[in-house]
């Protein structure tokens, strides 16, 4: 019958090599990451030099590949790892909102995108005699969007009488402005519980677009509401000779002061001139402050 040694029937792990230390079959130690059985009883063999005494039973591979020293490869905060080509590859943080796509081979960070329509920003309007909606330098890109939406919500005035009437001007640069180059035509609409009546009018070569029709309302629960599109933001767009001119159309209703009368105020025109592109909007009344309002901002990408 065969004699069994009990004491050999597993491996006997002997942790680091010593090279001081007598060595049995089935010792196993490690090197360099690397680890060694013993095939044959010795001392001072020394292992991956005398293939006699010690086979390789798992090798770490080159640091920086093996998935357990990323060192070299990780240097940041945020940094992720992948394979490439050819090693590790590491894939530095990504800017905030951003998400991970794969591209072509390899993954990588991508802008979200918000479609046709982005949301660009939002001004809540405190108390002031003009409020300038304006992303000179943040986010205006008029090679990016060829137009503008600006929705209107709750604004209303301190000054309840007609001279409480909502104007605005477009930004060019970070400004109002001011010169006597806006056109336009108006169609207006009163209505009550008891009549209605329509009419129309024109800004010839005026300072100012209007945005309300008759004056607005300073309640909370009676204000305006509406939308202004700015077209044509980013120059000459179909190539052809000759200025552009940045166009525009609104919609605004707004409530009579103390009464229930409504009135809708309606326009379509353009700025004639093209020495600046657009940047934002100015709102202002011709009396008293803007005291309130929600303005929302959406490009309209080409």
């Amino acid at each position: 019958m065969a004699t069994i040694n009990l004491g050999a029937i597993k491996f006997n792990w002997k942790g680091a090599y010593n090279s001081s230390t007598t060595y049995a079959i089935d010792d196993v130690v490690s090197s360099s990451g690397n680890s060694y059985v013993c095939i044959q009883a010795h001392s001072n063999q020394a292992v991956g030099n005398a293939t006699a005494y010690w086979n390789i039973m798992s090798s770490a591979g080159t640091n920086g590949t093996n998935g357990t020293d990323l060192t070299s490869t990780l240097s940041a905060r945020g940094d992720i790892v992948f394979k490439g080509a050819s090693a590790l590859t590491r894939l530095p943080k990504g800017t905030a909102g951003y998400y991970l796509k794969q591209g072509a081979n390899d993954p990588e960070w991508a802008a979200v995108s918000g479609g046709d329509v982005v949301k660009l920003a939002t001004v809540n309007v405190s108390a002031a005699s003009t409020i300038s909606i304006d992303g000179n330098g943040s986010w205006v890109d008029n090679s990016v969007y060829g137009s503008y939406i600006f929705i209107i919500q709750n604004l209303s005035t301190s000054n309840d009488s007609s001279s409480s009437e909502v104007f605005w001007r477009m930004n060019t640069g970070g400004s109002p402005f001011t010169s006597s180059a806006y056109y336009s035509i108006v169609t207006s609409t009163d209505a009550n519980s008891g009549s209605s009546s329509n009419g129309s009018t024109k800004r010839w070569a005026d300072a100012s677009w209007g945005l309300s029709h008759n004056n607005m309302d300073g309640e909370a629960h009676r204000t305006g509401y509406g939308k202004i599109e700015i077209l044509n933001t980013g120059g000459n767009n179909i190539g052809g000779s000759g200025d552009y001119y940045v166009n525009m159309m609104s919609d605004f209703i707004s409530h009579h002061s103390n009464s229930s009368t409504v009135y809708r105020n309606a326009q379509m025109g353009w700025l004639a001139s093209n020495a600046s592109l657009f940047s934002g909007i100015s709102i202002f009344p011709t009396g008293g402050n803007i005291d309130d309002g929600i303005i929302t901002v959406y490009g309209r990408k080409r």
